[in-house]
């Protein structure tokens, strides 16, 4: 991963009710959630929600898709897991197993 690739990602990720409700499609897993239960679990509606699901979506966070009558958006777990590796790629030199982070 480029770092300018990161910093995308960082950056939509860099605000709270964005960072919440990507939380919140990592735990919902592969098959996410619609948004009226996004906004219910967040506290956010309408365009606010709406706002912040673009954002997240613009940043490579999320997806979504159509399923009928609803909209249904789902964590990109690739693209978060390639940010996590970038983020400890030189972790303990190189070293993860010495400070603690051990991968399964």
């Amino acid at each position: 991963m480029e770092t300018k690739s990161a910093v995308v990602l960082l950056a939509g990720l860099a605000q709270e009710s964005r960072l919440s409700i990507f939380r919140y499609l990592v735990t919902c897993g592969p098959d996410g959630a619609v948004v009226g239960a996004i906004g219910e679990h967040v506290g956010l509606g309408g365009s606010t929600l709406s706002f912040h699901l673009k954002g997240l979506v613009h940043a490579g966070l999320a997806e979504s898709f159509s399923e009928g009558r609803y909209v249904r958006y789902r964590a990109d777990f690739e693209t978060m897991q390639h940010l996590i590796d970038y983020l400890t790629a030189h972790c303990c030199a190189g070293q993860p197993a010495q400070c603690g982070l051990v991968r399964a």
